[in-house]
């Protein structure tokens, strides 16, 4: 071993030192030296929120299967056991196939700096299981995560569902239906109704998504749409299509979560006129909706990961949760 540094001189030239006594860094000494070339930041602050605590765990849906949930929490410097946060349960999308939960977490992780928990919950894929069991995997998250509220620093108050692509569809499905419909007896001594829905470019309309540009297709029962219904023909099994229509759960007269839609002007995958629909019958039906579509926006990129989009979903968070 060749010997680029010998410690022996600074051991030689200086005192060695006890531990300094201090618990507050503004008490504790500054390192004055700087090296000729090296840069000194001043005035610096954190800005990005607070730090944050992954935990993962699981839960049970109807087939008693376990399915994963992977809690993001919020952790202050000076931890308070007492704190407890507002919560986002989220759905990821997958094209109702096996999904991968960690696909966003570059957003979830600012969302949860911020102050919320983001509990995103795994459902079952259409292959084994097809429509509600997605809904009902993610109404049995809510009811769970409100269980278990204390483990995870929830309050149990304060709870919106949130999902992208098929997990917005499914976030739609879980908040419009709320206790009662499509329920599955999982947690039932438990709420799953939610304060607030964010629906990032969820479909709406599985039969309508052909009738607009679209790279794939959507109704053969291969499609995704069709394992949803069963593997069967979207345009000729209409009944079982109208079923997941998250429209045909609202009415005028049955309270309704306020709703963020967001998606993108260029989206290959779920067309714009899926949440245009949504949009338009629910504010026909007198429900508070909000509607941001991003120019030339893509299926969740081009646009999406940016202070811009994370503050239209952290002001409507504040306002409605």
């Amino acid at each position: 071993m060749s010997q680029v540094f010998d410690p022996r001189p600074y051991m030689a030239e200086r005192k060695l030192q006890d531990p300094v006594p201090v618990s507050d860094p503004a008490q504790f000494p500054h390192e004055e030296y700087v090296p000729e070339g090296a840069h000194l930041l001043t005035g610096l602050k954190d800005e990005w929120g607070y730090n944050v605590d992954i935990r993962r765990t699981v839960y049970k849906c109807k087939s008693r299967r376990q399915l994963e949930l992977i809690a993001l929490v919020p952790v202050k410097d000076d931890p308070d056991e007492t704190c407890t946060w507002p919560c986002v349960v989220y759905s990821q999308g997958s094209a109702f196939h096996e999904e991968w939960l960690c696909n966003h977490l570059i957003r979830h992780i600012r969302l949860a700096s911020n102050g919320y928990v983001v509990a995103i919950a795994q459902y079952r894929p259409s292959e084994t299981t097809p429509f509600p069991a997605q809904a009902q995997d993610v109404k049995s998250a809510i009811r769970f995560v409100r269980k278990n509220a204390e483990l995870f620093h929830v309050d149990p108050e304060h709870i919106a569902v949130a999902g992208d692509s098929s997990g917005g569809h499914t976030a739609l499905m879980a908040g419009f239906t709320g206790d009662g419909v499509l329920d599955d007896g999982v947690y039932d001594d438990m709420s799953c109704k939610v304060s607030c829905i964010v629906d990032c470019y969820g479909p709406t309309v599985f039969s309508l998504m052909n009738y607009w540009p679209s790279s794939q297709n959507h109704w053969d029962p291969k499609s995704p749409e069709g394992y949803e219904i069963g593997v069967k023909n979207v345009l000729e099994e209409m009944e079982e299509s109208d079923k997941t229509i998250p429209m045909n759960y609202l009415s005028e007269d049955k309270p309704t979560p306020p709703t963020l839609i967001i998606n993108g002007s260029r989206d290959m995958l779920v067309p714009a006129s899926q949440s245009t629909l949504l949009y338009e019958t629910m504010k026909k039906l007198g429900k508070e909706v909000e509607y941001y579509r991003i120019a030339d926006g893509n299926h969740g990129f081009i646009g999406w990961n940016n202070d811009t989009i994370l503050n239209i979903v952290l002001d409507f968070l504040k306002e409605h949760i």
